[in-house]
């Protein structure tokens, strides 16, 4: 597969915003060869679409997507481009699929099949981010990608799931993968802090690998340790890795969760402020939605997880380990579950990877204790064990007021943050770009139409270094989106999380529709966007 030439097509009396926060303006655009190649007035082409009444926008970028697989199996990717996204940043949360060996892979995939799947069959033909970036063109997804390279798979190829600091000799593998991913062409560095073994490193050791993103002009975009407890002692580390090693950092999904936070989005963001007025190269990304999603597994303390997927499922055979796991999330508050003690109505089944256990999806863990008569946290250790660790689930922890402070933030971007596996994954999967648009937007008006468009073109684009992209400007490329104001809206629900967004009405990817009059089209004309030593390559 692969981009091609681009349609020759006119959008004539577009309303266009043009991803920088200007004031809309109606013009003609043109696009051709994969380019916009003109902006103006009395525009015609071999083919023109009545955009009368309708917004022209950049493609949408999601900063923050778990499609590391699904580009590969399911390449038309429907999730994503029904919402008007035309490029995604995958290797997230410091777990993903590159760069690996023959040992850290088996074992990744086991502990990633809730995130990602584990198809059977599969072949798995790269170890490096080269091959994997090399897979991606070859496959020709719809939708353009960038990858970060995960720490946690890098702590993992140095040393294990070992629960200490590295030797000198580990950290010295780690920047050496390190390096050579981002010569690969990533555009920077990934962190999960709250999981295995990723939560195992110390400030030290970070500060030292953002030295080596920084040397190559990527940026560094943590899962920080906490959403929770320790929330804004967490993002505090952030910053001052940001400012030890003078790498710009990209905050994920930022937010306040739990009831410890209720109220407090405004803690957070005069951390941000007073960073950005020393200097700190500091961005953000967050989802419109309150509650969150992740593995079952990711709730254990963190020395459950030491030794990876089999040592964790062998401890939790063992009656002494379960009991102090119980009291770990039930009185004391495991990391795991970001310091505060498990409130099992909150933690909401998803998906399972055991289609035995099919019919506890979408209740609670609450529930179904209460059903069987037994403790939160045995149900709990029960399914992970039954379930191999498959287990995908939502966290009803978020609060309306922190979610539209962060929003509003100068420094904001959208990222999904979607899974796109399970039964019942999270809605924002689907429904996270056209939710910006309708209800944050036209309905409630926290953004107005162009910051909510700069939030998910421009501002994103330049996070990423994509050259050419994030605009509607001649000679851009044309990633474009074109849309009803007034209809727009997202119509995925928690009770049916795949249903596509509605008043999307074309989208294009380096100047081909990979959506048109509403519907999938089939073309793939995506690929891998690699950074080089002049940013991000727009080809």
């Amino acid at each position: 597969m692969g981009a091609g030439v681009g349609e020759d097509t006119v959008f004539k009396g577009a309303t266009v915003v043009d991803g920088t926060g200007a004031p809309r303006r109606r013009a003609d655009v043109r696009i051709a060869g994969g380019l916009i190649a003109e902006i103006g007035s009395g525009l015609g082409g071999p083919s023109v679409v009545d955009a009368d009444g309708l917004v022209l926008a950049p493609g949408f970028i999601d900063m923050h997507a778990h499609s590391d697989l699904a580009l590969l199996l399911e390449p038309e990717h429907p999730a994503k481009v029904t919402q008007g996204v035309t490029c995604e940043v995958l290797g997230q949360d410091g777990l993903s699929y590159a760069p690996v060996d023959d040992t850290t892979l088996p074992a990744l995939r086991r502990q990633l099949a809730g995130w990602n799947g584990d198809p059977a069959g599969f072949d798995w033909d790269w170890r490096g981010v080269a091959g994997y970036l090399d897979r991606l063109d070859r496959t020709g997804p719809a939708v353009n990608a960038c990858y970060l390279v995960p720490h946690g798979t890098l702590r993992m190829l140095a040393m294990g799931w070992a629960d200490r600091a590295p030797s000198p000799a580990e950290l010295d593998r780690m920047r050496q993968h390190l390096a050579q991913g981002l010569l690969d062409g990533a555009v920077g560095m990934s962190s999960g802090l709250s999981y295995t073994p990723g939560m195992y490193a110390d400030t030290a050791e970070l500060v030292d690998l953002c030295t080596v993103v920084a040397a190559y002009g990527g940026f560094h975009a943590p899962h920080q340790r906490s959403y929770g407890e320790g929330a804004l002692a967490g993002y505090a580390e952030m910053v001052e890795i940001a400012r030890r090693s003078g790498c710009g950092l990209h905050l994920t999904h930022a937010t306040m969760n739990f009831g410890v936070n209720r109220g407090r989005a405004g803690e957070l963001l005069a951390l941000v402020d007073a960073a950005l007025a020393e200097g700190v190269d500091l961005t953000l990304d967050s989802y419109p939605y309150l509650p969150g999603s992740t593995t079952l597994a990711a709730l254990l303390p963190s020395w459950a997880g030491e030794g990876g997927p089999a040592a964790t499922l062998a401890r939790l055979a063992d009656p002494a380990v379960r009991e102090r796991i119980r009291y770990a999330m039930e009185e004391r508050g495991s990391d795991g579950c970001h310091g505060v003690v498990a409130d099992w109505a909150t933690v909401q089944v998803s998906g399972v990877g055991s289609a035995e256990l099919a019919g506890a999806v979408g209740r609670t863990v609450a529930e179904l204790a209460a059903e069987q008569g037994r403790g939160g946290t045995e149900v709990f250790l029960d399914l992970l064990v039954r379930d191999e660790l498959a287990t995908t689930i939502l966290q009803h922890v978020g609060h309306e007021e922190n979610v539209r402070a962060i929003m509003r933030h100068p420094a904001h971007t959208a990222g999904s943050d979607g899974l796109l596996v399970g039964a019942r994954p999270h809605p924002r999967a689907w429904g996270t770009f056209p939710r910006y648009l309708g209800r944050y937007s036209r309905e409630s008006g926290v953004l107005t139409l162009e910051e909510a468009v700069a939030r998910m073109t421009g501002r994103p684009a330049a996070r990423l270094g994509l050259h050419g992209r994030g605009r509607i400007a001649p000679g851009h490329h044309a990633d474009l989106v074109l849309f009803d104001p007034d209809l727009v809206r997202d119509a995925a629900t928690f009770e049916h999380p795949r249903l596509p967004a509605e008043g999307i009405a074309y989208v294009y990817v380096n100047g081909i529709a990979v959506v048109r009059q509403g519907r999938t089209t089939g073309a793939r004309p995506g690929r891998a966007l690699r950074r080089t030593d002049r940013g991000v390559m727009a080809l």
